[in-house]
């Protein structure tokens, strides 16, 4: 019996209360759903403005038409008029730049406009007091049902209206025309509404807060997985794969290609635990990877302790030799400044070479924007056939390269596969 008490329980919190993520504890979150909340309130807020011009045009001239003699009709006319140009002000303030600062006060205009308003009007003008619960309960209803925000202001509106009466009673001291138990009867009826329209709110603005929040949160994914679709291809590959789910291949007639290898790493990983060499390799990397975002170099991958990148691609560029020539020579420096921070000696070997490739992504599973071609193969070569702490390029590089460069001539060195090539060290930058 105690487990079934406690479980009823439990569903009453939830509902009464029910979990918000912590939403308040989350100020992004809480300040993007508030600008959201005041966009809907002042949203709904013109809607009701304009349906109130509207209804009350039509009881005006209903009251006008049924009311018997000219002074009747003439008061009528009155209480129109007020009314509308109270409703008319709110809907102007509305549209007005303010209005995001101070919603609540046109939020309880509005409401007050229909309650309290006409009800002032009429114990001034007719001396009637008889409390008209029908329009009370309508605007309740109504304002629930259209702005269903800020439930505290919905109780506030409610609670004013009741202030606002017994303050006119007071005042006037009237005596009621119908039996006490109509009044009892209407009492309650405006109570259990009342209740209802705000206790709806609540559960509403409660549901709206964990959709936002939800919405919010898979924005965020999506756009975490934008990111990580970026870091993976070139933001132009990207969208082209999104919206053309097929093999992607183009060929690009000049670029420069990048191969870098740490030199003597394979005989260090087994003198280090593979998790030391990791970072240390995940260090040197990163540092890469600045300087290729500082050039706007496109990293294609790396292979073990090999780091391949290219310049001019997917977007040209005319200067693609002497970006890559650039980041090679601050990748030197790079090395050197994190061995003497960490007390090591590692040395790196690179290869460059200049000429045309295809650039795409190929396969189903696991998409990798790759590089293809003679020069790819000749950049990989430059580096496996060169000088620890010295860049080798080709022919095609160096005479790019030539005039604003140190260049060192190598001379002819038997490369695999491809015979004998002239070969070159490149050191720094001409003065």
């Amino acid at each position: 019996m105690m487990t079934n008490i406690n479980a009823i329980k439990t569903q009453l919190e939830a509902i009464i209360s029910p979990e918000v993520f912590d939403f308040e504890t989350d100020e992004d979150f809480a300040q993007s759903y508030r600008e959201q909340r005041k966009s809907f309130l002042l949203n709904r807020m013109k809607l009701q403005a304009q349906l109130m011009l509207i209804i009350g045009l039509t009881l005006t001239a209903f009251f006008i038409w049924v009311n018997e003699g000219i002074p009747a009709k003439i008061h009528a006319l009155r209480i129109g008029i007020l009314l509308e140009s109270f409703i008319l002000i709110c809907w102007f303030l509305c549209k007005n730049p303010l209005a995001r600062r101070y919603s609540q006060i046109i939020f309880l205009s509005l409401s007050w406009s229909a309650t309290c308003a006409i009800q002032v009007d009429t114990a001034i003008l007719f001396n009637y007091l008889e409390p008209m619960t029908n329009i009370w309960n309508l605007m309740f209803i109504t304002q629930a049902t259209i702005i269903p925000v800020q439930w505290r202001l919905h109780l506030i509106s409610h609670v004013g209206t009741m202030v606002c009466y017994l303050g006119l009673y007071a005042v006037y001291r009237p005596k009621f025309q119908l039996p006490l138990a109509h009044y009892i009867e209407e009492g309650l009826y405006l109570f259990w509404t009342g209740t209802i329209c705000v206790f709806s709110v609540y559960l509403y603005e409660k549901l709206k807060k964990k959709e936002f929040r939800a919405k919010r949160e898979l924005e965020i994914a999506q756009e975490q997985s934008e990111r990580l679709l970026l870091n993976i291809l070139p933001a132009v590959i990207a969208k082209q794969l999104k919206h053309q789910p097929t093999t992607i291949a183009d060929n690009f007639h000049a670029v420069t290609v990048l191969f870098a290898d740490i030199v003597g790493f394979t005989e260090l990983s087994s003198q280090t635990s593979p998790s030391e060499l990791v970072e240390l390799l995940n260090q040197i990397f990163c540092l890469f990877d600045e300087l290729a975002e500082i050039h706007s170099i496109e990293k294609i991958k790396t292979i073990g302790d090999a780091y391949m990148a290219v310049a001019g691609l997917p977007d040209y560029r005319s200067d693609h030799a002497l970006a890559i020539a650039n980041m090679a020579l601050d990748m030197q420096k790079s090395v050197l400044k994190f061995n003497q921070k960490n007390n090591l000696s590692f040395q790196i070997r690179m290869g460059i070479s200049t000429g045309p490739v295809v650039a795409g992504v190929i396969g189903l599973k696991k998409f990798a924007y790759d590089l293809w071609g003679d020069t790819v193969n000749t950049a990989s070569r430059m580096e496996s056939h060169g000088i620890p702490d010295n860049i080798q390029i080709c022919e095609a590089t160096y005479q790019i390269l030539k005039d604003k460069y140190l260049v060192e001539k190598r001379g002819l060195i038997k490369i695999k596969g491809k015979g004998e090539m002239m070969t070159y060290l490149l050191h720094g930058r001409k003065i």
